[in-house]
């Protein structure tokens, strides 16, 4: 099982001192055209075989366009035993809107 967190939330959360690994798993064309410093970014198509990359000593919060295919990752890393997880609602689109302006609508 894994958790919803808002954009606004989890970055209330960083910024108050909890440190939070951030899975972005848009595809690099995306990631060129928005992203959030400090993330991890690994293409979902791509995630099983870089599992390894993932610090599983840390939450992660999963992030992509629109919240859809975070949501089925973070499912994925549920079921492989990582222990906190939460897919960021909304996904980027969600974090220009409430977070961050700065970061470009596509």
């Amino acid at each position: 099982m894994f958790d919803e967190i808002r954009p606004e939330d989890l970055q209330l959360r960083r910024e108050s001192g909890e440190t939070w690994q951030i899975l972005d798993v848009r595809e690099p064309w995306e990631t060129a055209i928005a992203s959030l410093p400090e993330t991890l970014k690994i293409p979902m198509s791509e995630l099983p075989a870089r599992m390894r990359e993932i610090d599983r000593s840390l939450p992660i919060a999963v992030l992509c366009h629109s919240g859809i295919r975070s949501a089925a990752v973070a499912a994925y890393l549920a079921g492989s035993e990582f222990r906190q997880v939460a897919n960021v609602s909304g996904g980027i689109d969600a974090w220009s809107l409430g977070v961050d302006a700065s970061i470009p609508r596509y």
